[in-house]
């Protein structure tokens, strides 16, 4: 990208720092507020529009025009290009196969929001494409996933950022927390408990007809070549509009073969702060130890034994040994968020509240001014799409980078890779391992569907 789209991106980004980007809308004729002119915007595309695609594009929207979308499901490609059209001023172009944004020389970043089988697929295709990167979390079906991004974002240079975006947003009430810990507020940490909810468990879920217009061996992708499956009953809410129980849209996390369910869901969200705050970002656990669970379906050498319906958990109590003697509980019970527990106190965050008597002290004494930006590495952005766009042009890692969420991914993944065993697991943080059990490393990879091979280079 030309110098003078650098400086212009970082004299927009300024301009709307300053009068207050998260609740700003840019009419379509000022949406080159701060450039020479249209140009010198950032080109992005969106891959996979459901749901997080569309809330991941739209309040990017102020930052970049979006020339292109992709999905797989004509429906929901067609919905999302009204929107954009609606939302910018300006129709995006329109695919079902990502290969083609890809293609394109013209687009300098891509926002991934597909199933989670797909993310390291595209990422790594797109960043060698010559793409920036912004993916939903979690970022990766294994953790031989993620070694094999970090390899890649490393070896092409490209900016990537993880959708984790409680690191950024939520009123800053998670970097609060951190900068808290960080000031000794409740002395040192002995526990953290991060509560991430449960799941249910599905019935008997007939093969169906595939949804018209969804091309679902596409969406199956680099996964084991299956029937669609669905029953009648439709999801209202979010995420509505689709069957209640099925093994496609939505209902996705509810399938290992896709997923990981709430582990790798809001685990991804809570364990990631929970890490930061510990300063086990660049670490991980010792020892995962799942003290109580339920699957979704019965289980033999780590497998479901039947494939017609859910296989997750749905309850969960796992303890992770995390360094310095602190004990990670992350349990399907209890409010959603995070308990941290010290020798001087505790408190729990959330993305709607931070309470306890150490957050209550903080009216009498206060923390420092630049606390927050302390924890953050500088001035917190209007949202985390800021960040990475910031990151476009400084050429540095975003807050959410790939190490970091890696490794606290790790946690989550092995977790499961416990329950579904059934036994505590033993890791070796250096080696990135299994100690001494070579049937759970076997789960820390995972071949992908002939012709639907990760391309590298």
């Amino acid at each position: 990208m030309s110098n003078s789209r650098h400086s212009s991106r970082r004299r927009f980004l300024q301009g709307m720092a300053a009068v207050g980007a998260a609740t700003v809308i840019i009419p379509s004729s000022q949406r080159a507020f701060g450039f020479q002119n249209a140009n010198d915007r950032p080109k992005f595309a969106t891959i996979g529009l459901r749901n997080q695609g569309w809330t991941i594009t739209s309040k990017t929207i102020p930052f970049a025009d979006f020339v292109a979308l992709a999905d797989v499901d004509a429906g929901i490609l067609e919905d999302n290009v009204a929107k954009v059209e609606k939302k910018q001023g300006k129709k995006p172009d329109s695919y079902k196969d990502y290969r083609k944004v890809l293609d394109r020389n013209d687009i300098d970043a891509v926002m991934i929001a597909t199933p989670d089988h797909w993310h390291t697929k595209i990422a790594i295709e797109a960043m060698y494409a010559g793409k920036d990167v912004y993916c939903e979390k979690p970022l990766t079906l294994t953790i031989a996933e993620g070694k094999l991004i970090e390899k890649v974002v490393k070896e092409t240079g490209k900016v990537f950022q993880v959708g984790t975006m409680q690191r950024s947003e939520c009123d800053s009430r998670f970097l609060q927390a951190i900068a808290m810990i960080r000031d000794g507020r409740i002395g040192k940490v002995q526990k953290v408990t991060c509560g991430i909810n449960g799941m249910t468990g599905s019935p008997e879920i007939p093969v169906a007809e595939v949804p018209s217009g969804l091309d679902w061996d596409f969406w199956l992708g680099p996964a084991e070549k299956v029937d669609y499956r669905a029953l009648p009953e439709m999801r209202k809410g979010y995420g509505g509009g689709v069957p209640l129980y099925s093994n496609g849209h939505y209902s996705f996390r509810n399938w290992h073969e896709y997923s990981g369910g709430k582990l790798t869901d809001w685990g991804a969200h809570h364990v990631d702060i929970a890490c930061w705050a510990l300063g086990a970002s660049d670490s991980g656990p010792s020892k995962v130890t799942p003290l109580e669970y339920e699957l979704a379906c019965e289980y033999k050498d780590g497998n479901p034994v039947v494939h017609d319906r859910y296989n997750v958990a749905t309850k969960f109590k796992i303890q992770a040994d995390m360094p310095n003697d602190v004990e990670m509980i992350i349990t399907s019970e209890g409010d959603n968020g995070i308990l941290f527990e010290g020798t001087e106190g505790r408190f729990f965050v959330n993305r709607g509240k931070i309470v306890g008597k150490p957050v209550e002290d903080l009216k009498e004494k206060p923390l420092a001014d630049d606390a927050i930006e302390l924890v953050y590495g500088g001035k917190v952005p209007a949202n985390h799409s800021v960040n990475f766009i910031e990151c476009m042009d400084s050429r540095k890692q975003p807050v959410s980078d790939v190490w970091s969420h890696n490794r606290m991914l790790e946690v989550c993944h092995l977790s499961n890779i416990a329950m579904r065993l059934g036994r505590p697991l033993n890791w070796d943080a250096d080696k990135r391992e299994v100690v001494g059990d070579d049937q759970a490393n076997s789960f820390l990879s995972r071949e992908s569907r002939k012709g639907y091979e990760i391309q590298m280079g």
